[in-house]
């Protein structure tokens, strides 16, 4: 059965080196054909992000609160996420992301925020109910040509937490 997984991406220019950078991350991370992916590009909702209520921001948060996996990416601003990704995170209630794994990913121009999605944007998805299973991923927007090898290391690093954090659930008492 194919696990469901959403890249949300808070860039205000549509599909952005970031959706690319988040899009190689679950490809790296997961085996291909066990996902159905979904990526919900925000640049393209500016219209409604701010309309309350909103039924089409709605169903999308909606969509994202039923995923096993959430990608959360965003360019660096102000060392921190982009206020289009903060518009959309709040319109969750306390733990509406429950049971959801989620993975903050921040690109920027260079190492000077490289904490920016452990430290801003991890701690906001953990307190929305989401699971974080390590620090998030940082990526220099100008190492484009090492995507690939970059990447590929973040999704190792997360596939060996995923794969500890199994085998305690094996051990849980239900």
């Amino acid at each position: 059965m194919a696990i469901t997984v959403t890249i949300v991406v808070g860039n205000p220019k549509p599909r952005s080196r970031t959706r690319i950078v988040a899009e190689t991350l679950v490809q790296k991370l997961l085996e291909p054909g066990s996902y159905d992916l979904e990526v919900i590009d925000l640049a393209d909702h500016t219209a409604e992000i701010f309309a309350w209520p909103s039924d089409e921001l709605a169903a999308l948060n909606a969509r994202v609160a039923g995923s096993d996996l959430a990608v959360f990416a965003s360019p660096t601003y102000k060392a921190t996420y982009t206020g289009l990704l903060k518009a959309f995170l709040d319109r969750y209630p306390a733990n509406g992301l429950a049971g959801v794994t989620a993975i903050p990913v921040h690109t920027g121009g260079d190492l000077t925020h490289a904490m920016g999605p452990t430290v801003t944007l991890a701690p906001l998805l953990a307190e929305l109910g989401a699971i974080v299973p390590g620090r998030g991923f940082y990526f220099v927007a100008g190492q484009m040509d090492r995507l690939d090898e970059l990447v590929e290391a973040a999704a190792a690093e997360y596939a060996a937490n995923l794969a500890r954090l199994a085998t305690v659930a094996g051990s849980v008492r239900s």
